[in-house]
């Protein structure tokens, strides 16, 4: 007699290897166009998932590279994605083949929010239009001329006023260095800058700083795999979607303030120049520049020009503190060629050789945006032998550029010297790609050496960094890496030199 339990297990067997069958047809029906490269293989459902390392995307992707070489297929949950690592194939990829690789690929954790508009996640005749313009405008508001160099000039003298109050006492730098760089960007976008108590800055600061923390998750990493099941529960996610809207909120009550008091003759910053763009194709239908754009593409500026400045900064300081003998190198290059009186100015830059190779190898070792932004295909390509077919996503893994072998020596160690030529010369080196390469290159590259060179000798000409600590005892490992490298908390006193 057959057993009634043994039929329904056989049953619910039969039923599960189906589904399985089912499934991993459609994965392969799904992945079956193209002809990509080699890669780890992957499992239905949870694709490379188990190869990766959510504390540090970074450290397992290169080791994929080390197994399958600088160009493979990685499967991020069912999302598929080919991954470039390594200078020659990053320039290959986006300066060669720079109008196919200049699309902007899925971050779904973020999409919900900005919805393919802005400067910064939109594609096509949009992201073209709102490149052109937003370069355009910054440049005519003194992006690499004297007027945004005297901004930042004048702002890191109120910085290094609130750095005296201190008194040379132990305190964590994380905000201040926030406000100044935040200042800014606020100048550029809204045409004003903000004291350091000002509520509604203080509001925003703290919502740009969360949106970061929550981008950088491994439940951010987890929720772009598999967004189509996590969305329906509690998590980061729908943090990081608020805090966000909150950030559109903002923006939008500050144009709706540029809209009351515009002057199209005379327009003030970046928003006055978009509303007045807004004004002249207010006819035409297929217009990019509309309201929507206008408040994505401010929060796409002042996001990157608030916290990877500021996090650059305070990693400055950091290895300040573990290198003192590098700190007082630095302090003797800026006695030597700006005093102890004067202003820093950005034409001193190229009389300071050391000071520029310190702040090189600071970029290129903390890494602040290792994995960069992803790119997708805008066309069916042929790369490299494979056939890349059109809507491929991409990974242009920027760090495995900062830290490779060939281009740097003992890539985890900290090592200006590397930046200098045997008589003392500031050297370019071509793997230096913090701000990525090609057509979508970072718009704010030339104002970010800018505000980097002044703030560091500005800090360093008036003080001397101390710790508490043995410098062999600091650690400069990140607090959370994922999309960005968040810096270790830490405290410092600066004593007036």
């Amino acid at each position: 007699m057959t057993n009634p339990f043994t039929m329904e297990l056989e049953g619910v067997l039969t039923i599960l290897m189906g589904i399985c069958l089912v499934l991993v047809a459609a994965w392969k029906w799904k992945h079956k166009e193209g002809r990509f490269p080699p890669g780890p293989m992957p499992l239905p459902f949870f694709g490379n998932l188990l190869q990766l390392n959510p504390k540090d995307p970074l450290k397992s992707l290169l080791a994929l590279r080390d197994k399958y070489g600088p160009l493979y297929t990685l499967y991020l949950g069912p999302r598929r994605v080919v991954v470039l690592c390594g200078l020659e194939i990053l320039k290959e990829a986006l300066v060669d083949h720079g109008e196919q690789f200049s699309g902007r690929g899925e971050m779904v954790i973020i999409d919900q929010s900005f919805r393919g508009f802005g400067i910064a996640f939109s594609n096509g005749e949009r992201w073209k239009k709102l490149r052109h313009f937003s370069l355009n405008t910054l440049k005519n508001f003194g992006m690499g001329k004297c007027s945004i160099e005297e901004r930042i000039q004048d702002e890191a003298q109120y910085l290094l006023e609130k750095f005296r109050k201190t008194q040379g006492l132990p305190f964590d730098p994380t905000f201040l260095l926030s406000c100044t760089a935040s200042n800014i960007i606020c100048f550029i976008v809204f045409g004003k800058r903000f004291e350091y108590d000002d509520k509604t800055f203080l509001y925003l600061l703290d919502v740009t700083n969360k949106a970061l923390c929550e981008m950088s998750t491994p439940w951010a990493q987890l929720y772009d795999m598999y967004s189509g099941i996590m969305k329906y529960f509690p998590g980061g996610h729908n943090r990081l979607y608020n805090l966000l809207e909150e950030q559109k909120a903002f923006i939008a009550e500050r144009i709706k303030i540029n809209q009351e008091t515009l002057d199209p003759k005379n327009p003030r910053d970046f928003i006055d120049c978009f509303l007045i763009e807004m004004e002249k194709e207010k006819g035409d239908p297929s217009t990019e520049f509309t309201m929507t754009d206008l408040i994505i593409t401010v929060l796409n500026l002042f996001f990157a020009g608030t916290e990877t400045i500021s996090g650059t900064l305070r990693y400055f300081l950091l290895l300040m503190l573990k290198y003192p003998e590098v700190e007082e190198k630095v302090h003797q290059e800026i006695d030597c060629i700006i005093g102890r009186n004067r202003v820093p100015a950005v034409k001193d830059k190229v009389n300071m050789p050391y000071t520029n190779a310190v702040i090189h190898e600071i970029q290129r070792l903390v890494d602040m945006l290792p994995v960069g932004l992803p790119h997708k295909i805008t066309e069916d390509t042929e790369f490299r032998d494979y056939l890349l077919p059109k809507g491929t996503n991409i990974i242009t893994l920027l760090g495995s550029a900062l830290h490779d072998p060939q281009h740097f020596s003992d890539p985890e160690v900290f090592n200006p010297e590397r930046f200098l030529d045997e008589e003392g010369r500031f050297k370019k080196i071509d793997a230096f790609v913090p701000f990525s390469l090609g057509k979508r290159a970072c718009v704010g590259e030339s104002m970010a050496r800018m505000e980097l060179f002044l703030y560091f000798t500005s800090i360093l000409q008036n003080f001397s960094v101390k710790s508490s600590l043995d410098p062999k005892d600091i650690d400069i490992s990140p607090q959370l890496s994922g999309f960005a490298r968040i810096p270790p908390v830490y405290q410092l006193c600066l004593v007036p030199r």
